[in-house]
């Protein structure tokens, strides 16, 4: 039993192994930021089943790139991007969407898994493109993360109030002009980056644990305009940056301890969500949100 202990928590010469990873505990935070952000419109939008997909397009494309010997990073980039492309031209109406996700899926994950059995190098590099890694970010892919964070920040800024719009109430925001149908794309290709960051770090199977357990978190406590991104961003970032720190005095992959932060995290706002909701407090309606986005759109 104490094995097993010391492989989960082991904290011997805990202060010289976190000097070791600031570029791990960096790549979380940012992570945290941007996934936070991102999860709150995969909630609203309904795209929890399209990360899913994406990311395993995402885990094909960057096991090509390892193979191949290219950058990662890049090679993750490409399978998201062309995940999220086919997903947001085909994919317009739900029933359509989740049949399309539901083929490209499988495919993305043999794909990755022929690939991964033709690589021939260390098999903790193989492992952690599925389950995360805690040593994977050096300076090249912590740039590569800082560039993609800004650039899906910077087009969140600027979407920002048409795209809650859109997701709230398509119907009135599309009377209203705004192009919800333009939104669309432009929101999957900033799901797709997004994903592919992710994978660097928690890997392909548990993306969910930080583009959708934040938001829905903090779905369950608030319906505000403002405490729902804010909430989900605290979330995410106290699960990836508290998970690394955890993963940082065991042996076993990171995704474990992030995943369990955002799953505790999850079930507290939920039981806090019900304990308010039987003393009679409840949540805005929907309505009342998109009615303030659609005064400030214009």
């Amino acid at each position: 039993m104490n094995d097993v202990w010391d492989k989960i928590f082991n904290f011997t010469d805990y202060g010289q192994l976190l000097a070791l990873l600031h570029n791990s505990i960096l790549a979380g935070a940012v992570l945290g930021l941007v996934g936070g952000l991102i999860g709150v419109f995969v909630m609203m939008r309904d795209l929890t089943f399209a990360v899913h997909g994406i990311s395993e397009l995402s885990f094909a494309g960057a096991s090509f790139a390892l193979l191949v010997g290219m950058n990662v990073v890049v090679g993750s980039i490409k399978g998201s991007l062309l995940a999220a492309v086919v997903i947001g031209v085909l994919g317009v109406k739900a029933r359509e969407r989740s049949s399309i996700i539901g083929v490209l899926m499988p495919f993305g994950l043999g794909l990755g898994v022929l690939f991964l059995a033709l690589y021939p190098g260390r098999s903790a590099n193989k492992f952690g493109l599925l389950t995360g890694q805690i040593v994977a970010v050096d300076d090249p892919q912590l740039l590569w993360l800082g560039g993609i964070s800004l650039l899906v920040l910077t087009a969140l800024a600027v979407v920002w109030r048409p795209l809650m719009f859109a997701s709230v109430d398509p119907d009135i925001a599309a009377a209203r002009g705004v192009a919800v149908r333009g939104l669309s794309p432009v929101f999957m290709l900033m799901l797709g980056l997004t994903v592919a960051m992710a994978i660097q770090v928690v890997g392909a199977l548990l993306v969910l644990s930080l583009l959708v357990t934040p938001a829905a978190a903090a779905m369950r406590v608030t319906a505000s305009a403002l405490w729902v991104p804010v909430l989900s961003v605290t979330f995410a970032m106290i699960s990836t940056v508290g998970g690394i720190l955890l993963a940082l005095g065991g042996s076993i992959p990171i995704s474990p301890y992030i995943t369990t932060i955002s799953f505790l995290i999850w079930v507290i706002c939920r039981v806090t969500g019900s304990v308010r909701t039987r003393r009679g407090w409840s949540r805005r309606p929907a309505a009342e949100p998109a009615s303030r986005v659609a005064a400030g759109a214009h």
